[in-house]
């Protein structure tokens, strides 16, 4: 993987760089990533809040709950981040923001016991 990863919004408005390794790409099935984001599961990257830098717009955030704080595009709505207190010096980015998402593969789940149960995530398994 490359040193930098840069990423944007669906519109353009809010575009960000990280710089250096990432902390660990994950699904998380839970119920508030499930709601923000409108996908039956998300895919973060995590990244030390230092090492990222928003080069165009403004990442509006709002609280989702206690200890949580999401991201967003206010001009179209693209889902960014959420930061937790629980990872308090980093922040995770949906991979899908990323232009070279293909290269940030998830190799852990969150909230797996919240995980919906018609999602197949066997990624060689094919539909008959």
């Amino acid at each position: 993987m490359s040193e930098i990863f840069a990423g944007r919004c669906l519109c353009g408005a809010v575009r960000f760089e990280a710089r250096g390794r990432p902390k660990g790409v994950f699904w998380c099935h839970c119920d508030s990533c499930r709601r923000h984001s409108g996908a039956p599961v998300s895919v973060f990257v995590g990244f030390e809040n230092d090492a990222v830098t928003v080069t165009e717009g403004t990442i509006t955030t709002f609280k989702s709950s206690p200890g949580t704080t999401r991201g967003f595009c206010s001009r179209c709505g693209s889902t960014l981040t959420c930061a937790t207190v629980h990872f308090p010096t980093e922040t995770h980015y949906h991979v899908g923001a990323f232009d070279r998402a293909a290269e940030l593969q998830p190799g852990k789940h969150f909230f797996a016991n919240e995980q919906l149960p018609w999602l197949r995530l066997n990624h060689t398994q094919q539909d008959k």
